[in-house]
């Protein structure tokens, strides 16, 4: 590409020169849909965009799970029925790919480690966060020294849910009063952002590593594709983390 891509970036990750972590926007691929038209093409686009090569970039098949997958190595098939990935190898980009949902990006600077969260409902108070974070620790991460990015979703101005949302909310998510309010109809809206940022401050992850970009990406619809506001057919933004491998330094 002869211009910089336009990728959402995120302050919390700054000072980590062996990191790549971002976003895209509508943007980045103007013209195709990263999901559903071409996908081969835009994936090739997006990974010359970073630089990197094609086979780098891991994408999980999502099903709105709560399962999450270690990937230690270029997988030779599809990471079928899951929303989340850690690693703790370098020059592996992992992806999921969001158009309402929520991508977590997450990053322990000490272990070296990485994980990256397609959070819905579903993943959300099925615990994705949470497990994820457990995945981490077997690489020996430390929820204290992880550093979270809670991207672009549908805001809770947006988000009406029904009682299923709202019981299983009740049910799972930790100051749950703090996610969920009722707008002026007596219908009820969840915070996917606070939701998922509860989950990471219950599991020991300090406020102060959490960023929470807070674009939505329904209203914001000249940036960001919103299932909720074109359908389900409609593209896919992709976040992705990956460590960038070690400078060797040399000792005369």
């Amino acid at each position: 590409m002869d211009k910089k891509p336009d990728l959402i970036r995120y302050n919390i990750f700054e000072p980590f020169t062996n990191l790549c972590a971002f976003t895209t926007t509508k943007s980045t691929l103007p013209i195709e849909n990263i999901r559903y038209s071409n996908v081969p093409e835009n994936k090739a686009k997006l990974a010359n965009a970073l630089a990197l090569e094609v086979g780098q970039m891991v994408y999980p098949d999502q099903t709105h799970s709560s399962c999450v997958v270690d990937v230690n190595e270029v997988p030779d098939k599809v990471i079928s029925e899951t929303d989340a990935l850690v690693t703790s190898q370098s020059e592996l980009c992992l992806c999921v790919q969001t158009a309402d949902c929520v991508p977590v990006l997450l990053f322990d600077p000490e272990a070296k480690v990485v994980a990256a969260i397609h959070a819905g409902w579903r993943g959300t108070v099925g615990g994705i966060v949470e497990k994820a974070l457990v995945k981490m620790t077997n690489y020996g991460a430390s929820t204290e020294n992880i550093v979270a990015a809670i991207g672009p979703s549908i805001s809770s101005e947006i988000y009406e849910v029904g009682d299923e949302v709202v019981n299983a909310a009740r049910e799972s998510i930790p100051n749950v009063e703090l996610t969920l309010r009722k707008n002026g109809t007596g219908k009820t809206h969840f915070n996917l952002w606070e939701a998922n940022r509860q989950l990471l401050l219950k599991n020991g992850v300090p406020a102060q590593n959490i960023e929470v970009l807070g674009a939505c990406s329904f209203s914001e619809d000249e940036k960001y594709y919103s299932a909720r506001r074109d359908g389900v057919n409609t593209g896919r933004m992709v976040s992705g983390i990956m460590l960038k491998p070690q400078t060797r330094v040399n000792k005369a």
